[in-house]
C-alpha cells in the first residue's frame, strides 16, 4: 500500500520521504507505517539507491509519534509496526538522514534514532514520554540512545521526563548538526555526496562498521 500521507521524492541516487500529515502533527496511523515499511524494504533492493532521507511536512511538527485515536486492537497493531519500520530503516545498507524540522516526540524518536545522521533546526524539542504514558521504548531504541547519549541522560528523557531543545540535543549528541530550515536541505545534500559516488558494497560495509559498538 503507498500511501499520499508519506511522499517519496526519488532523484540521483537519493529518495527523501516525507510524513505528509502535518495538520495532524504528522502522527503516524496504520496506513503510514505501513507505506514507511514498503518504501524501506523498496529502498533496500534498489541497486542505484545510495541515499534516504526522512523529514516531515510542514514548519512546526517532524512527528509526534503514535496516532493515539486508534482502538486497542489498531494500537498493538502500531506497535508491532513501528518496531518492524525501526528494523526495516535500522538495516538499510544505505546512508540515511534524519531531517528534524520540528518537534520529535514519542515513538518518533525510532525514526530519528534509526538515521545515520540527523540535522535539526533550533526550534524543535525531543521528548520520549514513556513513562509518562505507560507505555515503553521501541524496540532497539534503548541501545541506541544509550550509545549516541549515555545511560545518564537516556535516564533524563525516559525517567525524568525531560524535553529538550535542538541545541541541548546537539550537545548531548542526540542530532549532529543543528541549522536554520532554510539550510536542511542543502546540509543533507552535502551530507550524501560522497555515498552517492560510492560502490554500493563498500558502503554497506562501512555503514556496517559505523554502527558497530
Amino acid at each position: 500500500m503507498i500511501s499520499d500521507l508519506v511522499i517519496c521524492s526519488k532523484t540521483d541516487k537519493i529518495w527523501t520521504l516525507v510524513l505528509n500529515r502535518a495538520d495532524k502533527g504528522n502522527v503516524l496511523n496504520i496506513e503510514m507505517l505501513q507505506t514507511l515499511k514498503a518504501h524501506f524494504a523498496a529502498a533496500a533492493e534498489e541497486a542505484s539507491l545510495r541515499a534516504v532521507i526522512l523529514t516531515g511536512a510542514g514548519e512546526r511538527v517532524f512527528c509526534s509519534g503514535t496516532d493515539v485515536s486508534d482502538s486497542k486492537r489498531q494500537a498493538h497493531i502500531q506497535n508491532v509496526l513501528w518496531d518492524e519500520v525501526g528494523y526495516a530503516l535500522n538495516s538499510l545498507p544505505l546512508l540515511t538522514i534524519g531531517l528534524i524540522n520540528g518537534h520529535c516526540s514519542g515513538r518518533a524518536m525510532t525514526l530519528m534514532l534509526g538515521c545515520d545522521i540527523r540535522i535539526s533546526v533550533p526550534q524543535a524539542r525531543f521528548s520520549y514520554p514513556v513513562l509518562q504514558n505507560g507505555t515503553l521504548p521501541g524496540a532497539g531504541d534503548m541501545e541506541r540512545l544509550q550509545t549516541l547519549i549515555g545511560p545518564g541522560r537516556t535516564s533524563a528523557l525516559l525517567l525524568g521526563g525531560q524535553r529538550i531543545h535542538g541545541e541541548r540535543a546537539l550537545s548531548w549528541g542526540l542530532v549532529d548538526y543543528v541549522v536554520e530550515r532554510p539550510a536542511l536541505a542543502n546540509l543533507a545534500s552535502t551530507l550524501s555526496l560522497v555515498a552517492t559516488q560510492a560502490d554500493a558494497e563498500h558502503l554497506a560495509e562501512i555503514k556496517r562498521l559505523c554502527r558497530e559498538i
